[in-house]
């Protein structure tokens, strides 16, 4: 799009990593994207996407002239000045963010007073701070620092990148944070320029009131179903409440992914490192682990002892349009069913190559129609666009059973009765009534 944009480097080619380089390359900079795996870097450099994201390899595809990979970071130290760190911060057995890839970097870069980092990784507040604490050590102060926290939603990550509803900038008012900002203009986002402290802060507070909302729509859907409420309908009142807003009060079988169960806890664990005891956010985390573990009381509702039955999981990913499946809440349910004595038959349509490295024992089928085939209960556990298309009759007919619970209240539940199979969602206390 502009043929004066600054080069950049970006470190670090996951889900944030690989979306943020080809996003500025179809902005028109060069991409100097660096990782420590030289396997995923052959493969990038073949043409090949590592991870799922619609969009995604289209956007690679057509500015690959502009994207360069490379396990040596000197090739992004050579071409670029902004070097944006989007590695990985997963939790710690405490809870903590684990910060040593980030460390790994920050040793890995020489002193220039001409480099900035920029810190895409979701860090606890403060990091910042320590960053450049080590660099004015290590004879480094001369770096440049810029906490730049990414609003990436996998699944419509390309488009989130391309329309962001914010830009959140924090550094000290040097040249790095006005090239970072030069660099967004043609985005045309509200920009929040502040602090490198507050920058960073803005992302876990963000994911953790959204999680928020998750658990707490969950809780209302549960009360709603011994009140013979609809949470459905709850939640499409609460929601005409500008106040208050639709988005994140579609109740189901609790939250998943990369984001929200990792900076809901790194946010716990940093107040407590600061002596505050957060203690709503402790609610949000038990309530969201006790709304999978619901899903086994329903089928016991319905089909009694789950020892020798056959139990249906359809999706896997913690969500559609991924394949991410880190916190996804088929692992807890396929493990649990398991326990219980249940035999489990699973069908996703993207995530099953990341599935079968952390789920064993079920049966992994072919599509959903071979999923549903002699199970005595289907979940549906992520909304895969599919599911929602399914014949139902065609699976009633397939099924030993009749129980359909609907762990995401995305299905049409008169069509699933029409089919002479039992419906069950979750908060939805008058259809189940009316069952």
């Amino acid at each position: 799009m502009g043929d004066n944009r600054q080069p950049i480097g970006v470190i670090g080619t996951g889900y944030v990593g690989l979306v943020t380089a080809a996003g500025f390359a179809h902005l028109g900079s060069d991409v100097f994207c660096i990782d420590i795996d030289a396997d995923k870097v052959a493969r990038l450099k073949a043409g090949e996407i590592p991870i799922y994201e619609p969009g995604l390899e289209e956007m690679v595809q057509a500015n690959r002239e502009r994207l360069h990979f490379s396990t040596q970071i000197a090739d992004a130290l050579e071409h670029a000045r902004l070097l944006f760190v989007a590695v990985g911060t997963p939790p710690t057995y405490s809870g903590d963010a684990d910060l040593s890839a980030v460390r790994a970097v920050v040793d890995a870069i020489p002193a220039s007073d001409r480099h900035a980092l920029v810190m895409k990784s979701t860090v606890p507040a403060g990091t910042g701070a320590s960053i450049k604490r080590v660099l004015a050590e290590s004879g480094k102060q001369s770096l440049s620092y810029v906490s730049c926290p990414e609003f990436l939603k996998e699944g419509s990550a390309v488009k989130d990148f391309l329309d962001p509803d914010r830009v959140v900038i924090g550094d000290e008012g040097d040249w790095a944070g006005d090239a970072v900002v030069e660099l967004y203009a043609p985005l045309d986002a509200p920009l929040v320029r502040t602090d490198i402290a507050s920058a960073e802060m803005v992302k876990l507070a963000s994911n953790a009131f959204l999680a928020t909302k998750i658990s707490f729509i969950n809780e209302i859907a549960n009360v709603c179903e011994e009140t013979g409420s609809d949470v459905i309908e709850v939640a499409r009142g609460m929601g005409l409440d500008d106040r208050i807003g639709p988005k994140f009060l579609q109740a189901g079988i609790g939250f998943g992914g990369s984001c929200f169960p990792k900076d809901v806890n790194a946010l716990k664990q940093l107040a407590g490192n600061s002596g505050y005891h957060f203690q709503l956010l402790n609610a949000v985390i038990e309530v969201n682990e006790l709304q999978k573990r619901r899903v086994i009381g329903k089928l016991q509702k319905h089909l009694g002892s789950l020892v020798g039955r056959t139990v249906c999981l359809l999706g896997l990913a913690f969500k559609p349009n991924t394949d991410d499946m880190r916190e996804a809440s088929s692992l807890v349910l396929s493990a649990r069913l398991q326990a219980d004595g249940a035999k489990v038959r699973v069908y996703d349509p993207i995530a099953e190559e990341e599935a079968r490295q952390l789920i064993r024992g079920v049966h992994f089928a072919t599509d959903a129609l071979d999923a549903v085939q002699g199970a005595d209960a289907v979940v549906l556990v992520t909304e895969w666009d599919e599911f929602a298309q399914l014949d139902w009759r065609q699976v009633a007919d397939l099924m030993a059973g009749t129980l359909v619970l609907d762990g995401r209240n995305a299905l049409d539940a008169d069509a699933v009765r029409a089919a002479g199979l039992t419906y069950e969602g979750i908060g939805r206390g008058a259809l189940t009534a009316i069952a």
